[in-house]
Formats: structure tokens, C-alpha cells, sequence
């Protein structure tokens, strides 16, 4: 059963955690349609708990508590367990395998596979290593990264031949990044393996910051013969995730 005064309280912190400068109690009353002495009363008790703080104008905001508390939540995340339910969901949904990697250096890592039970060639396994400019897993971290931390990679990076679709020109690399920028999502057509062909989009942390990268991998034609529905569930999935890390947007 829930308890009305603890959900105010997740209501109060939540409306505070939109606002830069604070609000009053009657600010939160009317936001929250609370009663204005009960609002003031659950106030006060986050204040002298140090969950919240008062200005000197007697507006109030989030509090250090929650600062421990996020570097708490944050380094109790074990990104591959959380992944897990999300990725097994999303290939039962497109039949098709599904990846996700991290940035390692100047490369990316696979931390997570779910195999479909129709199999596909493949060297990703959990813990390789493969090139950012010839993945799709990679072209989305380089995607959605910082400006400059993109400029630091592709600085480093010697785009090799993998295949004889790899795109190995820097300019036709950043304009294709700039199409995969809009469409929310990145492509990987043959260019690091022959016949295969993925999807991939980024997974995002509370900070906003790009955390891994999730993919739907399979031999090109039949990927791509359900290519609208394939990026649906795929993005759907990379929003799920990154909600289940603190981002929301």
C-alpha cells in the first residue's frame, strides 16, 4: 500500500530536480496541488535532513544528501546486468542478435550479446575489440559522443580497408555521422564484416552522456526487410536502458 506523505515527498524532489533556482512553498503547493502547511511541513523535515536546502529568499532546493546518494546509486550499476532483461526483450522482438559495447581507447568493447536462435557470422564475442569507424556499435558512439571527444578519436584513428565497403575517408565518415545525427540512430553496412548489416543507437547515462551503444545485427537482406520496425524497437530499447541509468529526456 502506498504511503501518501512518502509519495509527496518523491513528488517534491522531483519537481525541485527540474528547476535551477528553487521554489518557494507556495510555488510547490500550487505546482504539486498540495496542501500549502503540508507541503511546509514535509519541507522543513527534508531540510533538517539534509535532503534539501534554503535559500536565503526561503526558496528551496535539492540538497548534498543527494549528491551522495547519486554516486551511490551510479556505482551500483552493473551495466550488463541492468542491460540484460532489455536486450532479450528486444531480439525476441526482432529475432535477430543483439549487442552492446562500450568505448575502449580508441576502439569499442562488446559487454553484452544475446544470440537469436537464428544464427549469424560473426568475430563479436563479450570482451573483443573492434574499430569505431567500421561498426555500427562504433559509428554510434562516435555519433553521439562529444564534439571534441569525437575529433580526439577520429584524430587517433587509421581507417583501414576491412571490407570493400569500409568507409576509410574522414569526410565522408563526418557526413555521415551528421545524417546518423539527425535520424537518432547508425548503420553498418557491410563494413566490417562481409553480409552483415546492423542497426545502432546510443544508451545514455545520467549525465547525459553517452554510455555504451546497443545493436540488431544479421545477414543484410533479411535485416533490412524489416528495417522500420527493426530501428522502432531498437531505439524504444536504447531509451528503456537509458532510463533505467537516470536519463530522462
Amino acid at each position: 500500500m502506498a504511503v501518501k506523505s512518502a509519495l509527496r515527498v518523491f513528488e517534491i524532489m522531483e519537481c525541485l530536480a527540474e528547476v535551477d533556482d528553487g521554489l518557494t512553498v507556495k510555488e510547490l503547493s500550487d505546482e504539486l496541488r498540495f496542501p500549502q502547511s503540508s507541503t511546509f511541513n514535509l519541507v522543513q523535515t527534508m531540510v533538517e535532513s539534509g535532503y534539501l536546502l534554503q535559500t536565503a529568499d526561503k526558496r528551496y532546493k535539492l540538497g548534498p544528501k543527494f549528491i551522495y546518494i547519486g554516486t551511490c546509486a551510479l556505482k551500483s550499476i552493473d551495466l550488463p546486468k541492468e542491460a540484460k532483461p532489455y536486450l532479450e526483450k528486444l531480439m525476441n522482438r526482432v529475432g535477430e542478435t543483439v549487442f552492446m559495447a562500450v568505448l575502449s581507447g580508441n576502439e569499442l568493447m562488446y559487454i553484452a550479446k544475446v544470440d537469436s536462435h537464428r544464427s549469424i557470422k560473426t568475430s563479436a564475442e563479450i570482451g573483443s575489440r573492434k574499430p569505431l569507424y567500421c561498426t555500427g556499435l562504433g559509428k554510434a558512439l562516435l555519433t553521439f559522443i562529444a564534439d571534441d571527444k569525437r575529433e580526439e578519436l577520429l584524430n587517433r584513428i587509421e581507417m583501414k580497408a576491412i571490407t570493400h565497403k569500409t568507409i576509410t575517408n574522414r569526410d565522408e565518415m563526418l557526413r555521415q555521422i551528421e545524417q546518423f545525427k539527425k535520424q537518432g540512430f547508425a548503420i553498418d553496412d557491410e563494413e566490417g564484416e562481409e553480409g552483415l548489416f546492423c542497426y545502432a543507437a546510443p544508451v545514455y547515462n545520467a549525465n547525459g552522456e553517452v554510455e555504451a551503444a546497443i545493436s540488431v545485427a544479421g545477414p543484410k537482406d533479411r535485416i533490412r526487410k524489416n528495417g522500420d520496425e527493426t530501428v522502432k524497437h531498437l531505439l524504444e530499447t536504447s531509451k528503456a536502458i537509458s532510463e533505467r541509468l537516470g536519463y530522462f529526456k
